[in-house]
């Protein structure tokens, strides 16, 4: 199994757990050296690739399995992405990924702080999802996909600190932050306060949000 974008090593560690052969593939060094001090803990056998998704270092047919479950497919080319995805994986193999649904938390979050950043070099600013189309334009006619609506729950102390959470830790709206500034910031905290607020779905006063995401399972034919 490949995961690509494998981050700090979430999905390909739960398949470790299940005896898989596990490649992780991330291009953030800081990210693949947490993955590996989780896998060395648990004493799982994981191997961690520094790379770019859009450019996997395997040959074709590689992998059973290949996921993409850390990030929606972020970059300027999405169609080229999901086609390093398809060409490593075996033909009748499936490809899973997490794609984030339109209209849900973080449809409207990459709405809100995408007009306000400044992508680093290589990726696109982020935009909101169409959902099922789209999907169907980055795979093709030819590929099965299944995508049925998910969800789950984020929780935190508060809406307060999900806001300053995501405002230290989350890339995308950290970048937004510092592109524009202090003198404007505290409009756009407030923004994503009431956003929080928004999708709030706990029953005490504490924060828990409401994620919706498609699960995508597309396999790739035996002719392709």
């Amino acid at each position: 199994m490949l995961d690509a974008g494998c981050g700090s090593g979430n999905a390909a560690l739960a398949a470790a757990r299940r005896f898989c052969r596990v490649v992780g593939v991330d291009g953030d060094p800081e990210l693949l050296a947490r993955a590996r001090r989780r896998a060395d803990a648990e004493g799982l056998e994981v191997t961690f690739l520094e790379g770019g998704a859009g450019d996997l270092p395997f040959p074709d047919g590689a992998f059973e399995v290949v996921l993409s479950a850390g990030e929606d497919l972020p970059g300027p080319d999405r169609r080229y992405r999901v086609g390093e995805l398809l060409r490593v994986c075996r033909p009748g193999g499936r490809i899973g990924m997490v794609h984030w649904a339109p209209g849900g938390y973080v449809d409207e979050l990459f709405a809100a702080i995408g007009p306000h950043q400044v992508p680093p070099p290589g990726l696109e600013a982020p935009v909101p999802r169409d959902g099922q189309d789209r999907l169907r334009a980055l795979f093709g006619p030819a590929v099965p996909i299944t995508a049925p609506r998910r969800s789950f729950r984020w929780r935190f102390p508060s809406a307060e600190h999900q806001v300053e959470f995501f405002a230290s830790f989350h890339g995308p709206t950290t970048r937004a932050l510092q592109a524009i500034g202090p003198d404007r910031a505290g409009a756009l905290r407030a923004e994503l306060l009431e956003l929080a607020r928004r999708f709030e779905v706990s029953e005490d006063d504490t924060l828990a949000l409401q994620l919706d995401y498609l699960e995508v399972v597309a396999r790739k034919p035996a002719w392709l």
